[in-house]
């Protein structure tokens, strides 16, 4: 097959599987630099191993109860959401190794995110089950009916869209990790969420870079498949029972919320490849970029009235804990 794209109006267009190819050395060049910067872990020096006992059941230890969890409460709301989130780690593999293959670069990439975000989810969960931190019970439920209905990505239909998607997307669950560890209320658990926080990031860079290149190959493409993840976005647990409820109550503990979202998520990336002010687009590329910009400005408005709403509501809730 030829590697060069086709032309339409005076621009390139690329299908998914030549810009596979094209971006093959890249990924190896990002590949190469993010093995050497990634430093080895153990899962399990992050574990208070001492602070755990048996639980009711067939050892005949002691139920759980809340008083016994040394978390804050929107911790634990957190804390259940990520774990969550990370559990279904089998299908996101699936969704990218169908994407973006088993050979190669591409391939060598896809498996070593697999085994670095399998990490996370150990330590996580024998962080919560040894600490006590949350209901063992509830949370094995959780887990049942979320991975039991599955996970199909909305950008499943493009390479090029999945790129973009998680070129944000990591870095949403870096702040996320991050801002759970600082509203635990647990040194042990901040410092766990600060250490998965790390890979997070190095994920990050590696997809924020590969993005960056594809501007570059095809930048009104490109600009197309940002626009629609940026102004389509959801997080990767949106299916999780309760997630709503959970979601609101996370932003309003100020650990993921509109303005982190604008502010730590996508302004960082937007700015550091200079998306809005690429140049020599096409009529779509340009009319992509006018659109995200339009989009930022709008988020932008609806995160400072979601400020003022959540500091309105803090304030009654400070008053009547001064009244009580």
């Amino acid at each position: 097959m030829t590697l060069a794209p086709t032309h339409r109006n005076g621009q390139a267009v690329w299908s998914d599987t030549q810009l596979l190819y094209a971006l093959e050395e890249v990924v190896e060049t990002e590949l190469n630099r993010h093995l050497a910067v990634a430093k080895e872990w153990m899962p399990h020096e992050y574990v208070p191993w001492s602070d755990g006992r048996n639980f009711d059941g067939v050892m005949g230890g002691e139920a759980w109860a809340p008083d016994q969890s040394k978390v804050s409460d929107v911790g634990r709301i957190a804390l259940v959401v990520n774990l969550l989130t990370e559990d279904n780690l089998p299908s996101y593999h699936h969704e990218i190794a169908t994407l973006f293959g088993r050979d190669g670069a591409w391939g060598t990439w896809v498996h070593r995110w697999t085994a670095e975000e399998g990490r996370h989810g150990i330590v996580m969960r024998d962080y919560l089950l040894t600490s006590r931190a949350v209901d063992p019970v509830e949370l094995e439920r959780f887990r049942m009916a979320h991975m039991s209905e599955g996970f199909e990505s909305d950008n499943q239909h493009s390479m090029l869209h999945t790129v973009a998607y998680v070129a944000f997307q990591e870095l949403a669950t870096r702040i996320s990790h991050r801002n759970t560890g600082h509203h635990s209320g647990d040194p042990v658990c901040d410092r766990m969420l600060a250490r998965i926080a790390t890979d997070e990031n190095l994920h990050m860079i590696f997809y924020r870079n590969l993005l960056g290149k594809a501007f570059e190959l095809a930048p009104d493409q490109t600009m197309g498949a940002v626009r629609d993840v940026v102004v389509n976005f959801r997080m990767p647990g949106h299916g999780m029972p309760g997630f709503e409820r959970a979601a609101a109550q996370i932003a309003i503990g100020g650990i993921y919320n509109l303005r982190i979202h604008h502010d730590d998520v996508l302004q960082p990336v937007l700015r550091f490849l200079k998306v809005l002010e690429i140049g020599g687009l096409g009529p779509e590329g340009l009319k992509a970029q006018e659109e995200l910009g339009l989009y930022m400005g709008g988020l932008d408005d609806q995160a400072t009235k979601f400020d003022e709403r959540r500091e309105a509501l803090l304030a009654r809730r400070r008053a009547r804990a001064e009244r009580s």
